[in-house]
């Protein structure tokens, strides 16, 4: 995420006029006068902001003065000049006193919807947490132009902002602006996140970090950002009550095309952990085969290993060189997961031979045979094996997946340790034999 550097608070450059940097925090609470300091209005207590390209704009500010009292908004071109000790407006064209606040669709409230949000920081893997923000004043408009995420941002949040402990770590808003505009309406807020470009580079593991920390419509808003093929392998990395919730705030027909992209194992291990209701409901979205596949995982804890097969990994015959195999797998669509083995099968029966590890492909001269790299023999599973037994051999082996074969050693397919996982409490860790 770039972090950009830019003129300390306060000050000043030339080019086609002066402008100013000011910091949010340091506007909140001051005085907000009309003409004098003697006719003082309240004290600022919020900054409205109109979503715009490429950076927001002030619409006014915003008074509220408590103790049931109306609040008040003050339009941004009757505000005349912003001082170290107060802010001066022009008196209101009507009475003592401004209109109260009427929240509007594209509007966003700098305290209210981002300080203390957080961002995907899409280059350290992370969640990030909105300190202050950043404000351009310049020929009488004032623009949203950065978010802070330093500790200095977090003293002046406190008014401990006399010093620079740390170097200022600024990200322009066009890293962290809402995911799209029309989701930033006065119903609907959403917490500051990357774009839906950036989200599809996150692994799923940090997305289902970041959905946990996020209730309602914001949960919602990003979830939908995401691709199915994304949105299902972050649906499968999040705990249940984040699982739960996002299936329950998700439309029928993004819902069913996100479980087409789940394997049978991933849709019973999602669905044990649903009510009734729910599970009920999401029944009705999948074809009739996958619902009495489902229901045989979900009826039996004993599922055999053929029931949670997968068909998707890579086999060659001992005779192919490396070359030729790592061409093969570099012109395919297979996911990178599926890909942690290479397995050696005789080309006629499916007889399985041997094991590669992808590593040792990778770094093996392109003319050497699967025949000189391969380990016998294999560790299998059984296609009578149960899920504690395969549960077992996860724990024992530490791979990430085992080949399934029947009485005749012929390959039926792979089990994943995460297809095996049905509850937290015969988890399998999956470790880093990839």
């Amino acid at each position: 995420m770039a972090v950009i550097t830019q003129p300390r608070n306060g000050q000043t450059a030339a080019g086609n006029g002066h402008y100013r940097l000011l910091y949010f925090t340091d506007l909140m609470k001051r005085p907000v006068c009309a003409g004098t300091l003697q006719h003082r209005l309240g004290r600022l207590t919020d900054i409205v902001f109109q979503l715009a390209e490429p950076y927001p704009e002030a619409v006014g500010l915003y008074l509220d003065h408590g103790w049931g009292k109306p609040t008040q908004l003050i339009p941004w071109d009757r505000v005349v000049k912003i001082d170290e000790d107060a802010i001066f407006a022009a008196p209101p064209p009507d009475g003592d006193k401004y209109p109260p606040f009427v929240d509007q669709a594209g509007w966003i409230l700098v305290d209210k919807h981002l300080m203390g949000r957080t961002i995907l920081d899409t280059d350290g893997r992370r969640t990030e947490v909105v300190n202050d923000v950043r404000l351009l004043q310049a020929r009488g408009r004032l623009a949203l132009v950065d978010v802070d995420v330093s500790f200095n941002g977090f003293l002046r949040r406190w008014g401990l902002g006399g010093r620079r402990w740390v170097q200022e770590r600024l990200i322009s808003w066009k890293y962290v602006q809402p995911l799209s505009l029309e989701d930033a309406v006065p119903t609907d807020r959403v917490r500051l996140s990357v774009t839906r470009m950036q989200l599809a580079e996150l692994p799923e593991e940090d997305l289902a970090d970041a959905l946990e920390e996020l209730s309602g419509t914001e949960q919602k808003a990003l979830f939908l950002a995401l691709e199915p093929e994304k949105a299902a392998d972050t649906l499968v990395e999040a705990e249940p009550r984040a699982q739960r919730q996002i299936l329950s705030n998700l439309p029928r027909a993004q819902a069913q095309e996100i479980l087409s992209e789940m394997s049978v194992p991933e849709i019973a291990n999602l669905f044990s952990s649903l009510s009734h209701q729910q599970m009920t409901e999401l029944f009705e979205l999948l074809p009739r085969n996958c619902v009495v596949a489902v229901e045989r995982i979900l009826a039996e804890q004993e599922a055999p290993a053929r029931e949670l097969i997968s068909t998707d990994y890579v086999a060659w015959p001992k005779e192919t060189v490396t070359g030729q195999v790592l061409a093969a797998i570099r012109r395919s669509s297979l996911d990178p997961k599926n890909i942690s083995y290479v397995y050696v099968v005789d080309p006629g029966d499916r007889v399985l031979q041997g094991v590669v590890d992808l590593r040792e492909l990778v770094l093996a001269r392109d003319e050497v045979p699967l025949a000189d790299l391969m380990t016998s023999p294999v560790v299998t599973a059984d296609e009578h094996d149960v899920r504690d037994r395969l549960a077992e051999m996860f724990e024992k082996y530490h791979y990430r997946m085992i080949p399934v074969v029947d009485a005749g050693d012929h390959i039926l397919g792979v089990v994943r340790a995460k297809d095996v996982m049905m509850s937290p409490d015969i988890r399998v860790r999956e470790h880093s034999e990839v």
